[in-house]
Order: structure tokens, then sequence, then C-alpha cells
């Protein structure tokens, strides 16, 4: 259940970004722009996450956006991504299979796929707002 929402959370990125590639030109490696902004839209999560335990559980820790600590959250996102999607062209038998759908379903799956992003990014932002209250230099 869980594999096939996810798939279809990848379907309907996808399908956006081939509408918009083809309405303004550069209509290539849509499946790897896809991917992007699922990878993205993952290390947002995670980085809310960590932005979230470190305002109410410990705020020792400083999360500093060094090279290092970025790699180690999007390297295994992105390898996640690669084996589920594109390893063995994946991602066509699941564009297919979810071409299939109603278009009723899909449109109803969309705003569900679109109510999802924007909480995501808005619960990124609101974690940054959250993290803007706190006095810091109370701490070591």
């Amino acid at each position: 259940m869980i594999k096939k929402a996810y798939h279809y959370f990848y379907y309907k990125i996808y399908k956006s970004i081939e509408f918009t590639s083809n309405e303004i030109g550069g209509s290539f490696l849509i499946d790897w722009k896809a991917t992007l902004v699922v990878d993205v839209l993952i290390y947002f999560i995670v980085s809310a996450s960590l932005i979230y335990y470190t305002i109410f559980f410990d705020r020792n820790i400083h999360l500093n956006q060094s090279n290092t600590d970025v790699f180690i959250i999007a390297i295994p996102i992105f390898l996640l991504n690669y084996f589920v999607f594109h390893h063995q062209n994946k991602w066509k038998n699941i564009i297919i299979s979810f071409d299939q759908l109603p278009q009723k379903k899909n449109v109803i799956g969309g705003w569900i796929v679109f109510i999802i992003i924007v909480f995501i990014i808005g619960n990124l932002i609101y974690s940054f707002y959250l993290m803007s209250l706190i006095d810091w230099s109370k701490y070591p």
C-alpha cells in the first residue's frame, strides 16, 4: 500500500513535469527531474524532523548545513529512489500502470499530492519559524 502510494506520488510529479516541459520546452530527462523533486521533498521532511528534534528535545545539538551533513542525508535518499524508480527502468512501468486509472481518480489523486507537497513545504517553513523564536545564545 505504501509502495503504491509512493509510486503514485512519483507518477503525479512526473506528469506535472512532463506537462510543463512540453509547454515551455525542455522535455528531456523528465524521469530524473521527477526523481529530483521527490528527493528534495524527502530532504525537506528529514530537515524539518531534525529541526523539530533540536527545538523540542535537545537544544544542544547544533544543526549546521555543512557539505558532509547534506551528503549523509542526501546520498541514501538518492540511492533509495534510484533503486525504486530507475533501476531496470521501473519508472516506465509505473507511468504505464497509473496512466490506466480513470481520469476522476487521477484528478482527485493530483489534488491529494498537491496538498501533501504544500504541507511538506509549509512544515519546513514552520520549523524554521519555530527555530527563529528560540534565543540560541543560552545554549552552548
